[in-house]
C-alpha cells in the first residue's frame, strides 16, 4: 500500500505524488510570537511532525519549511502595550516555542524564515501583483489583492463566489469567515506601527507586509531559490487557517506565478477543553510549558494526541492524559525488557517475537499510509506491547528482531518516556520513604506502609512490588 493523504483542496483521499521524487517540499505555518503557543498550537504541529517523520521513514527526503510570523496585528498591539520595539517583545517568545518544541519532541524544520527578516521578497511579490493588474493601490495607502480578478477564488475553502464583495476591502489580518473582501496585501504605516520599528520603505508607500502575503513569500523564496520551483507539495496548518489565510496564500502565490501554490492542502482539527476550542480568546489555555511544570512526560501528550485522528477534534482532560501516561510507561516496560534481553546475547534469529515485529511494522505502516491513521497505528504499538509481553515470558525467541520493529515505530510515533535529570535530595528522599514502608510492612502496620504510598504517589513516584524488592519510578503523566 502507497501512501494516501486527504487533501482540503479535493475534499478527499488521494495517493502522494510528489512534484520531483524523493524530494517532498512541505511548509507549515508556524507560531506567530505574540505570546505563548498553547498546546492546542502543538496539537497541529505534532499532526505535521508525525507527518514529515512518516515520509522520511518512508524514503523521501523532506524539506521542511516553518515559518515565524514576528510582525502582525498582534504582535505590533502586543509590542506596543508591553512599551517595547517589536523584535524585543516577539524575540522571547520566539525562544519560548524553540524550547516547548524540543520538550514534545518536534523534529526542528530545516529552514524557520521570519517575516521581519523576508520583507525584501515580500515587496518584490507585490510590485509583481501591480505590474499583472491584480493588486491596487487603496486610497488610504495600502495595496490591496483584487480577488474579483483571480477567477479560482474560494475553491479551497469551498466559498459561494456569487458573495463576493466586489471593490470591497478589509485590512484586518484576520476576518470574519465566509466573508471575501480584497485583503490588504501591504498596509501604510500607521502611527503604532512606527512606534513599534514594524515599518518599512517600499516602492509603493512606507507599511508593513499583510499577514497573507507573509507565508506566500516565505515560502516561495525558499523553494524557488532552493529548487528552482513555485509549487510546495504539501502545506498544512490548522483548519482554522483555510479561510481567510490559505485562500489568500493561494490567490496571490498563483496570480504572481502562474503555477499552483501547492499540490496537497492539510488541515489538523481542533483541541478542546470541556468541548470549547482552546483559544486564549476564550482563556482556556494550557502550554507546553504548563506540562512539563505539572512533571507531564511529553510522550504521554504525544500518545493522547495520536489517538485520535488528526482531522478529528479531540478534548483534552486529566483522565485521559493519565491514560496516556500509563500507556507510556507499558511501552517502556516493554522497550527496556527487549533491550535486556538482547543484551544479553539471547533471542537471535526467528521466533514469535520476531513474527509479531513483522507484524506490527507491517500493520504500523499501513495505518499511517492511510492519511496518517495514528490512532490505528498506536493500537498495533499496545497489541504488540501485549503479545511480546507474553512472550518474553515464554523465554524471548526472535527478541532482536521484534526490538528492531519496535524501534522503527518509535522512530515515527516517539512514545518511550523521556529521561529526567532529578535532583539528588529528591531521590534521597524517596529512597529514605521507600525503606520506611518496607519497615512498616515488616512490622505488619500496612495502614503506615499504605500512607506511605499515597505520599510518594502524591509526587509522581510509582511503587512496584517484587520478590528482589520494591522499585520505584516517576510516573510518565500528572502526579495524582
Amino acid at each position: 500500500m502507497s501512501l494516501s493523504l486527504y487533501n482540503t483542496l479535493t475534499r478527499s483521499v488521494e495517493p502522494f505524488a510528489p512534484l520531483a521524487p524523493p524530494r517532498v517540499t512541505l511548509y507549515t505555518c508556524g507560531p506567530t510570537v505574540w505570546n505563548y503557543a498553547h498546546i492546542g498550537n502543538f496539537r497541529t504541529f505534532l499532526f505535521e511532525d508525525l507527518l514529515r517523520r512518516h515520509l522520511e521513514a518512508s524514503g523521501y527526503d523532506v524539506f521542511h519549511i516553518m515559518n515565524l510570523t514576528d510582525v502582525d496585528d498582534r504582535t505590533i498591539k502586543a509590542a506596543a502595550a508591553a512599551g517595547k520595539p517589536l523584535a524585543a517583545h516577539t524575540e522571547p517568545y520566539a525562544q519560548a516555542f524553540f524550547a516547548d518544541r524540543d520538550f514534545l519532541r518536534i523534529k526542528p524544520a530545516h529552514a524557520y524564515p521570519r517575516a521581519t527578516t523576508s520583507v525584501a521578497g515580500m515587496v518584490a511579490l507585490v510590485e509583481r501583483l501591480l505590474a499583472r493588474g491584480v493588486a491596487y493601490r487603496g486610497d488610504d495607502g495600502s495595496v490591496y489583492f483584487a480577488i474579483a480578478k483571480f477567477p479560482g477564488y474560494g475553491r479551497l475553502s469551498r466559498l459561494d463566489t456569487r458573495e463576493i464583495k466586489v471593490g470591497a476591502r478589509v485590512a484586518s489580518d484576520e476576518y470574519a469567515k465566509d466573508d471575501p473582501r480584497d485583503f490588504a496585501l501591504w498596509k501604510a504605516a500607521g502611527p503604532i506601527d512606527e512606534q513599534v520599528g514594524a515599518a518599512w520603505d517600499a516602492p509603493f508607500g512606507r507599511g508593513r507586509p499583510g499577514w497573507h502575503l507573509e507565508c506566500s513569500a516565505m515560502a516561495l523564496t525558499e523553494i524557488g531559490e532552493r529548487f528552482g520551483v513555485a509549487t510546495l507539495d504539501i502545506h498544512a496548518g490548522g483548519i482554522d487557517l483555510i479561510f481567510p489565510h490559505h485562500e489568500d496564500e493561494i490567490a496571490q502565490s498563483e496570480a504572481a506565478t502562474g503555477q499552483p501554490f501547492a499540490r496537497y492542502w492539510m488541515h489538523g482539527a481542533f483541541l478542546n477543553i470541556g468541548g470549547t476550542k482552546m483559544s486564549k480568546r476564550y482563556g482556556n489555555i494550557l502550554t507546553a510549558r504548563d506540562l512539563q511544570e505539572q512533571g507531564v512526560d511529553p510522550a504521554a501528550a504525544r500518545v493522547l494526541f495520536f489517538q485520535s485522528h488528526y482531522r478529528q477534534p479531540l478534548d483534552w482532560t486529566d483522565d485521559a492524559l493519565q491514560a496516556a501516561a500509563e500507556g507510556v510507561r507499558r511501552i517502556g516496560d516493554l522497550g527496556e525488557r527487549l533491550r535486556r534481553e538482547v543484551g544479553r546475547g539471547t533471542g537471535e534469529g526467528p521466533g514469535p517475537l520476531a513474527d509479531l515485529g513483522t507484524r506490527l511494522t507491517t500493520e504500523a505502516v499501513a495505518a499511517l499510509d492511510a492519511d496518517l491513521n495514528a490512532p490505528q497505528a498506536v493500537a498495533a504499538l499496545f497489541e504488540f506491547v501485549r503479545a511480546a509481553n507474553r512472550e518474553l515470558d515464554a523465554g524471548g525467541a526472535g527478541a532482536a528482531r521484534a526490538l528492531s520493529a519496535f524501534t522503527g515505530v518509535m522512530a515515527v510515533l516517539d512514545l518511550e518516556p523521556g529521561a529526567r535529570s532529578l535532583d539528588p535530595a529528591f531521590v534521597g528522599w524517596v529512597e529514605e520513604r521507600v525503606a520506611a514502608r518496607a519497615a512498616a510492612r515488616r512490622a505488619r502496620r500496612f495502614a503506615d506502609g499504605d500512607r506511605i504510598r499515597d505520599e510518594l504517589r502524591a509526587k509522581g513516584v510509582e511503587l512496584e512490588d517484587t520478590p528482589a524488592g520494591t522499585k520505584w519510578r516517576l510516573g510518565a503523566g500528572l502526579p495524582t
